[in-house]
């Protein structure tokens, strides 16, 4: 028989570094997951990622206390940010440019986010970053 579901949880952890301090710990214990287990299961898949990148994590948790999790790749402003070289977004977007980044750099980008998207190709997923882009306050070139 499947497991009853109790819920789901959706955390953002640095890749390879998930610890049982807050914020993690209390999100964890206040729902009976066992918060060393996921500590050790995460770092180790998040193991050849970049670390330190942030990862968005969603996790679902049984009543019989076990969970599994799922994580996806890393924002697309973390991307955006690191492609244009840049620490914050525009403080005013639209008037002030923080930065530029180029179309190659966008595709790229497309391609490490596709397969969480809601895009049907690659020139749809380049859209959707580049009107982030364009809501961080950065330019679009090439």
């Amino acid at each position: 028989m499947a497991k009853k579901i109790a819920g789901q949880l959706k955390l953002q952890v640095k890749a390879g570094s998930a610890t049982p301090s807050p914020p993690i710990g209390p999100a964890l214990g206040q729902r009976g997951i066992n918060i060393m287990e996921f500590c050790k299961a995460f770092n180790a898949q998040s193991q050849e990622m970049e670390k330190g990148s942030p990862v968005p994590v969603v996790i679902t948790y049984y009543q019989d206390k076990s969970f599994t999790f799922v994580m996806k790749t890393a924002p697309v402003s973390y991307f955006l940010k690191k492609a244009a070289n840049i620490q914050s977004a525009s403080k005013t977007p639209g008037k002030q440019v923080a930065g530029k980044v180029t179309r190659e750099q966008v595709r790229e980008i497309a391609e490490k986010k596709m397969k969480d998207l809601n895009a049907n190709d690659v020139d749809a997923a380049m859209a959707m970053i580049e009107g982030s882009a364009r809501s961080m306050g950065l330019e679009v070139v090439g």
